[in-house]
C-alpha cells in the first residue's frame, strides 16, 4: 500500500503530537517510509508545505525540514497528477458546478484523491480531516470525498498503526 499524505497530517503532527523536537523519529521514520516507497507526499501538497513563496527566514520547521534533499528525495511522489481525474473528482467528489469561490475552497484536495484514484487498490489517503457526510460542495471533508469515489483513506493514527510506527523503529 502507498499511502499519500495531506498537509494537514504533517501540520497536525508537528504541532500537535510529533513536534519535530520531541518525536524525531517520527519525521525519520517518514523519510525511512518514503525511501522505501510506502509513503509519499504529491508535489501539490510539498509545495504547500515548502511555501516556495516565503522568504528563508520567514519559514517554519515543517516547511525546513520537507525542503531538506534526503526529506525530498524519499517523500516527493514522482507521477504529474491526471488531469482528467482532478475533473473526474472535483465534478463526482464534491459538484460538478462549482463556483471559482468553491474551487478555491477545495484548495489541493482533488488532486490529493486523483492520485489515489490512479490506482485505488494500492493507495490510500491520509488526512486528518474526519467525515461529515451532510456537508456538501465546496465543504465535503476528504474522507467523504474519497467514498464517493472509491478511494481508501484513513487517520494519522491508522496510518501508524499500519506501518507499525514506534519511537524505537530502527531497532525492530
Amino acid at each position: 500500500m502507498l499511502y499519500l499524505l495531506d498537509a494537514n497530517v504533517l501540520i497536525d503532527a508537528k504541532r500537535d503530537y510529533y513536534q519535530m523536537e520531541r518525536v524525531p523519529e517520527f519525521w525519520e521514520w517518514l523519510v525511512h517510509k518514503g525511501a522505501e516507497g510506502q509513503v509519499k507526499i504529491i508535489q501539490e501538497v510539498y509545495e504547500e508545505i515548502a511555501a516556495p513563496e516565503k522568504k528563508k527566514e520567514d519559514k517554519d520547521e515543517l516547511s525546513i525540514w520537507v525542503e531538506l534533499s534526503d526529506t525530498k528525495e524519499a517523500l516527493l511522489f514522482g507521477e504529474a497528477a491526471d488531469v482528467d481525474l482532478v475533473r473526474r473528482v472535483t465534478a463526482e467528489g464534491y459538484a460538478p458546478d462549482l463556483t471559482d469561490d468553491e474551487l478555491e475552497k477545495l484548495g489541493r484536495d482533488p488532486f490529493l484523491i486523483a492520485y489515489a484514484l490512479a490506482s485505488p487498490a494500492d493507495r490510500c489517503i491520509v488526512t486528518t480531516e474526519v467525515s461529515k457526510p451532510s456537508t456538501q460542495r465546496a465543504n465535503r471533508k476528504i474522507p467523504d470525498a474519497c467514498q464517493t469515489m472509491g478511494v481508501q483513506a484513513c487517520d494519522t493514527f491508522q496510518f501508524v498503526r499500519d506501518l507499525d510506527f514506534s519511537t524505537n523503529w530502527k531497532k525492530k
